[in-house]
């Protein structure tokens, strides 16, 4: 079955400019012609009011005035028909003259002479006779007769006729113009619009390296622009989607052959007991890898599809700095692990969250730094934020991959263990989500990691140790 296909953008623009064109030169024909005709023949009657007062003021009344002479001399000067209509008795009028008495029709009811003389003023109008014609009359002094000035308005209605066939034709020839333009623009307008269709195909089917670019600065280049910015945006997140499946497989893959391989040599009946315990020991480190890269990955997909909750209430950091110290104090190796911290210092944040960037932190500085470095973790007032610091003395973290720290699975050099890369990840993420961030600097001898959190308000917070008063 074949289905309705609605009319291309191109042509509805050149139907909506067409009807716009039309529009308006119809408003102008409404708005022009009626008003010319009327101002022609309203001329033409003035005209002719005009020409009968001086006709009648040049008038010299006698006892028997010869009217068929006077019309006749009149009609001469004016060249127009010239009656004189004569009110014989009460409502009854008669042609006293007539310039053209025997080829045109009689006068003598004429309605403009008629109101001329009922009113005693001049009078003007048009009548419908052999065709339509303007007239003038005017009473005469000292008579019961009326002097009828009669012209026809052929002329006026052949230039009214012009003018209506000029619009007729410049209308049609704009129509046509307007159509034409207005095709070509919309041609132009859909081309854009296509090529910005086809793109936004290319990007679904996952092809994200051609640039999207439109010449033209309007509001379609704009949209090509949001594209383009869409386009780069959808690629990193396919590189970071294919690097993240591909560093969750490593990173699953290594602890799983390790365990493997062990459990075959565990099989083996004659293996020696201190071996067995030893590896053993080393299979429970691999549980425990296994188990953090899992927790990692399901709170990175927990961020990612916003399930992760985050409360918004008054955190002691202080005191949260003194309880990450407390559970590191044993496994801090030979790291010199201690709090500085003049509580309480309050915080709006989530306290689990904060121990777990804490937690974060901690174990980054004792993993890639070497034995016997010291590690102290801080709480205190930083540039009116609340800020929870982790400072190491050990040989630094290169300039060179400071910028990607916080980027999943990324793992700098050195250090005792490579790690997941996941860590600083989460702990980034975690702070944004309770109003906060995470700040690194380093250089040789001196390393902080500091979290940065909204201050409770109206309660005292004591100063960092090195914060400026």
């Amino acid at each position: 079955m074949n289905q309705f296909r609605h009319p291309r953008l191109s042509v509805k623009l050149g139907l909506v400019l067409l009807a716009i064109v039309a529009g308006a030169l119809g408003i102008v024909y409404a708005a022009v012609v009626p008003r010319l005709e009327d101002r022609l023949v309203a001329d033409r009657i003035d005209e002719l009011k005009v020409s009968a007062g001086g006709a009648v003021t040049n008038f010299k009344p006698t006892d028997s005035p010869n009217w068929d002479a006077w019309a006749g001399l009149v009609q001469a000067n004016l060249g127009v028909r010239v009656a004189v209509v004569e009110n014989y008795a009460p409502n009854s009028y008669r042609t006293s003259a007539d310039s053209s008495q025997i080829r045109a029709p009689s006068v003598a009811n004429d309605p403009i002479a008629i109101e001329a003389l009922n009113t005693g003023a001049i009078a003007g109008g048009t009548v419908e006779r052999e065709g339509e014609r303007a007239e003038a009359a005017i009473p005469i002094p000292r008579t019961n007769s009326a002097l009828l000035l009669s012209a026809s308005l052929r002329d006026t209605q052949a230039t009214v006729a012009l003018v209506k066939r000029s619009l007729l034709v410049s209308g049609i020839a704009a129509l046509l113009i307007a159509w034409f333009a207005g095709s070509l623009a919309a041609l132009r307008l859909t081309h854009r619009i296509r090529r910005l269709e086809e793109a936004a195909g290319r990007i679904a089917a996952g092809d994200f390296e051609h640039e999207i670019v439109d010449p033209v600065e309007d509001e379609v280049g704009e949209l090509a622009s949001a594209f383009d910015r869409m386009r780069l945006r959808l690629a990193h997140l396919d590189r970071a989607r294919r690097e993240f499946i591909g560093n969750a497989s490593h990173e699953l893959r290594t602890p799983l052959f390790s365990l493997g391989g062990f459990l075959e040599l565990m099989a083996d009946e004659d293996v020696d007991p201190a071996a067995r315990k030893e590896w053993v020991e080393e299979m429970g480190a691999q549980v425990e890898r296994l188990t953090k890269l899992a927790s990692g990955l399901l709170d990175l997909t927990k961020l990612d599809a916003g399930q992760l909750s985050v409360e918004q209430t008054e955190v002691d950091i202080a005191e949260s700095a003194r309880t990450v110290c407390e559970e590191f104090r044993a496994r801090a190796g030979e790291h010199a692990l201690s709090a500085d911290v003049n509580g309480p210092v309050l915080a709006v944040a989530d306290e689990q969250r904060v121990l777990q960037v804490a937690r974060i932190l901690v174990e980054n500085a004792t993993r890639h730094t070497p034995p016997g470095t010291s590690i102290v973790v801080s709480a205190g007032d930083s540039n009116g934020s609340i800020a929870l610091s982790v400072a190491d003395d050990g040989p630094g973290v290169p300039e060179s991959d400071q910028e990607h720290l916080f980027e999943r699975f990324y793992r700098a050099g050195g250090g005792q263990a490579s790690g997941s890369g996941l860590g600083l990840a989460i702990a980034s993420e975690l702070a944004e989500r309770m109003g906060g961030s995470i700040e690194v600097s380093s250089k040789p001898g001196e390393t902080v990691f500091t979290l940065l959190l909204p201050r409770a308000e109206g309660v005292f917070t004591s100063k960092r140790p090195g914060d400026g008063a």
